[in-house]
C-alpha cells in the first residue's frame, strides 16, 4: 500500500514540481552551439553529465517535439521512482542492468540509438565511483556512429546530498552554468588500449568541463535572465 501511494504521488504531483523547480533555475550555456544543431536536426546523439548533476541534466535535453530521447535507469526501487519523474518529462525509459558497461544495458542502448533516439546518460552511475566515467558510454558513441556531447553542470546555490555522488539539488532561482564539449565522433578502429585512453581522456574533459562551469559561477556576481544573459 505504502509504495503504491509513493508511486501515486509521483506520478501525479512530484513529477509536476520537479519540473517547475527546474524552470525557476537561471541556467546559462556555453559551448552549444554544434550540439544545438545536432539537437534541432533531430540527429541522434549521445550526452553525458555526471550523476550529481543529473536533476539540471535531465531537465536541459528533454526531447523537443517529434523527437525521441531515451534515458537508462536501473531496476531498483530508486530506479522505478525516478523513471517516473523524467518519463513524464518526455523521456523514453528503459530498465536494464545496473552497471551501465553490461551486456544487457549495452544492447537497450544500441537498439534504442539504432530506432532513431538519442540518450543521455551519467557515466558515473548508478553506484559510482564518483566522476569516474565506465567504457559504457564511449562503447555505445562507437558502436552507433553518433555524436558524443560532454556537458559539465554547477549551480551556485544547492543542497549537497550525503549519497554516493553527492546529489546536487539546486535551490530555486539560482543561477547555473552548463558547459558543453564539441561533439566527438569515437572512431570505430580504436580497442583495448586505445578505448581505454580516450575513455580517460572524456573523464577528464568532462571533470575539467564541470570545473570551468564552477569557474563561470565564482566569477561572476550578476544573476543570468531566464534566457542565461547576465542582468
Amino acid at each position: 500500500m505504502k509504495e503504491r501511494m509513493i508511486l501515486f504521488f509521483i506520478r501525479t504531483v512530484l513529477w509536476k514540481v520537479a519540473l517547475w523547480w527546474c524552470k525557476s533555475l537561471r541556467i546559462k550555456r556555453t559551448g552549444n552551439e554544434r550540439f544545438d544543431v545536432l539537437r534541432f536536426e533531430k540527429k541522434n546523439y549521445v550526452v553525458a553529465f555526471w550523476h550529481h548533476s543529473m536533476m539540471i541534466g535531465w531537465f536541459l535535453h528533454r526531447p523537443l517535439p517529434n523527437q525521441t530521447v531515451s534515458a537508462l535507469v536501473s531496476q531498483s526501487k530508486d530506479g522505478e521512482y525516478l523513471s517516473n519523474v523524467i518519463e513524464r518529462w518526455g523521456f523514453t525509459m528503459f530498465r536494464g542492468s545496473s552497471h551501465i558497461g553490461g551486456k544487457e544495458a549495452m544492447q537497450l542502448m544500441t537498439d534504442a540509438v539504432n530506432a532513431g533516439s538519442s540518450i543521455c546518460i551519467t557515466p558515473d552511475g548508478p553506484r559510482g565511483p564518483r566522476h569516474e566515467m565506465k567504457m559504457g558510454t564511449v562503447r555505445l558513441a562507437q558502436k552507433t556512429g553518433v555524436h558524443l556531447v560532454l556537458v559539465g553542470i554547477a549551480a551556485k546555490k544547492k543542497k549537497q546530498l550525503r549519497s554516493w555522488d553527492k546529489f546536487e539539488v539546486p535551490i530555486p532561482f539560482t543561477n547555473v552554468v552548463a558547459c558543453y564539449s564539441e561533439p566527438l565522433v569515437v572512431p570505430q578502429e580504436l580497442n583495448g588500449e586505445s578505448l581505454e585512453a580516450l575513455k580517460l581522456n572524456m573523464q577528464q574533459r568532462l571533470i575539467e568541463l564541470t570545473l570551468q562551469a564552477e569557474k563561470m559561477l565564482r566569477s561572476t556576481s550578476r544573476v543570468f535572465d531566464q534566457n542565461g544573459r547576465q542582468v
